[in-house]
């Protein structure tokens, strides 16, 4: 096959990989002259993904993948196209802004031949698939879905930094707007994944079709607002365990020794593409879900009461020192979408403290790019928040943050050994931590 992947960042690149690697013709389209040349060359635009450096160095001087700007040289004539293009939210009305998708749309729909398949995976508000992208690509390319083309939505459910894996390890979700274009995405998803034997789920592994793409669109909605929810419970509980001396990672973890519990863990922030942005979709076109909506505003609240536990601590932030440890959205990932970062800095700053940034992935003037002041271990401190739950700040000690008083632990990483003499708080366990 002839396939075409709208969008080569984080998810879509490794998507095109995939689909190379599985013997098929892949032409990448992106708008970023300085990725596609970087393609090109057979190079990872980005850090951070397991094996697709060695891939594309294979790959492309293979012949196997390229990349282009240009939509006239990648949509006409591919059997398939797959589009990843980022739908953004906006922060203050939390509606979708689809200027991104809407315009790769339009490009689609100039150079859409007979009988391709186009296939969104990018996570949409249900409904988006039937009533904005069907007529848009009808108008603009004047055929008929269902007999002339086929529109499926399909979400992905990978996690950068490990999206081959991924892609083995879990479902494929497909929903069509006919039959014949839920069965025509069946084959073409079979043709370029593999499956790992998962013998806890209740049927094969594999490609499953939903019924309709209303229903896939709410199955990728459904498994990451439940996310949502449950960090929202588990903080609420940490929140309250905390106000009355009680560990509340040993109550999750009693509580999830009886199979029908799954609690999260409390902490600082939820961020990432994913987890702080998709309930807001399903928020757009269910504004009754007062269960969502309230797990959403206990998420947005943990920074603000993470920073209220470290001024508490010190009798107040107004001049001193703080240094936010993190500002990745997770551990391990070069990543700031919506990361805690940005709001725990806000309110430090607005309670009067002197605010420094750390990260182990980010050099000083990336922090700087992002308005931070950055920070160097060995400076000395009044406080410390842990905002990213990297692997290096798990063997920090005082001497690391020379005159620190009090450390507040957002994500359960350090040993309250290593700290003896500090004032060791940790988000949702107060000092009764350990």
């Amino acid at each position: 096959m002839k396939i075409a992947v709208v969008a080569l960042g984080k998810i879509g690149l490794p998507l095109a990989v995939q689909f190379a690697e599985t013997g098929h013709e892949v032409v990448g389209v992106d708008v970023n002259a300085d990725v596609v040349a970087t393609v090109n060359r057979g190079e990872e635009p980005f850090p951070g993904e397991a094996h697709l450096a060695e891939k594309l160095a294979e790959l492309v001087p293979a012949g196997r993948l390229r990349a282009t700007t240009d939509y006239a040289d990648a949509v006409p004539g591919a059997d398939a196209v797959v589009v990843v293009v980022p739908l953004f939210v906006d922060e203050a009305s939390a509606e979708p802004d689809f200027g991104w998708m809407d315009s790769a749309t339009t490009s689609i729909g100039e150079h859409l031949t007979r009988g391709t398949l186009v296939s969104y995976e990018t996570t949409l508000p249900v409904g988006t698939t039937r009533s904005r992208w069907k007529p848009m690509l009808e108008r603009i390319s004047g055929m008929t879905e269902g007999t002339d083309f086929h529109l499926v939505f399909s979400p992905e459910r990978v996690l950068t930094g490990r999206v081959f894996a991924d892609l083995r390890k879990y479902p494929k979700l497909i929903g069509g707007l006919s039959d014949a274009g839920a069965a025509a995405a069946r084959v073409f998803y079979e043709s370029v994944l593999e499956f790992d034997e998962r013998p806890d789920l209740d049927r094969p592994n594999g490609v499953w079709d939903l019924g309709s793409v209303e229903a896939a669109e709410l199955a990728k909605l459904a498994e990451t607002t439940y996310r949502d929810v449950n960090i929202g419970l588990a903080n609420q509980f940490g929140r309250f365990a905390a106000a009355h001396g009680i560990d509340i990672y040993s109550v999750i973890e009693a509580s999830n020794s009886q199979p029908y519990s799954h609690i999260h863990r409390p902490g600082i922030a939820v961020g990432g593409h994913c987890i702080p942005v998709y309930p807001r979709l399903y928020l757009w076109t269910d504004p009754d879900a007062t269960v969502v909506r309230a797990a959403r505003e206990a998420n947005t609240a943990m920074p603000a009461y993470t920073v209220g536990l470290a001024g508490g601590a010190l009798g107040g932030l107004e001049g001193r020192t703080v240094v936010v440890l993190g500002a990745a959205y997770r551990g391990g990932v070069k990543e700031t979408a919506f990361s805690g970062v940005f709001p725990t800095v806000a309110a430090l700053t607005q309670a009067g403290a002197t605010v420094l940034v750390h990260d182990p992935l980010y050099t000083a003037d990336e922090l700087a790019g992002y308005g931070f002041t950055a920070y160097e271990l060995g400076t000395p401190v009044d406080a410390a928040i842990i905002q990213a739950d990297h692997r290096e700040y798990a063997d920090l000690t005082p001497a690391d943050l020379p005159g620190i008083g009090v450390l507040v632990d957002g994500r359960r990483i350090t040993e309250p050994e290593a700290w003896v003499g500090v004032d060791r708080i940790v988000v949702g366990a107060g000092r009764r931590s350990d």
